[in-house]
């Protein structure tokens, strides 16, 4: 099982969210905050040399019924989307949330980690 899911997009940093935010909101998710960790690094006294921001996202149907099946998955919300700069490329990725709910022994739960990683991906292949 893969941890995570990630792809190149010829975007850079800002327009990779811009179109991420776009196709979210078809799937029905929203972006809860955009964290800017290269930022927040530098504030500190850090440096991160290339773009990283970290995307809160969330459908609030989904996430009902993922705490109603199991308040510990709440542990795994909202999912996080991320955009980042590596070596000059631009990078949208996430983790699998099936490779998350994994740790909870919970078949229910998996299926709808897997729905949702499903819809997450299409948005992700949507925004490159």
């Amino acid at each position: 099982m893969e941890f995570h899911f990630t792809l190149d997009t010829e975007k850079n940093v800002e327009q990779a969210i811009q179109s991420l935010e776009t196709n979210l909101k078809d799937e029905g998710f929203g972006v809860l905050w955009t964290f800017n960790l290269q930022e927040k690094l530098q504030e500190k006294g850090f440096q991160l040399d290339e773009e990283f921001k970290v995307l809160e996202v969330c459908n609030p149907k989904e996430a009902e019924r993922v705490i109603k099946e199991n308040i510990l998955a709440g542990y795994f919300l909202p999912c996080k989307v991320v955009v980042y700069k590596e070596n000059g490329a631009t990078k949208i990725g996430m983790p699998n949330p099936t490779a998350l709910i994994s740790m909870v022994d919970n078949p229910q739960l998996k299926e709808m980690a897997q729905d949702i990683e499903k819809r997450l991906i299409q948005v992700i292949k949507k925004s490159v």
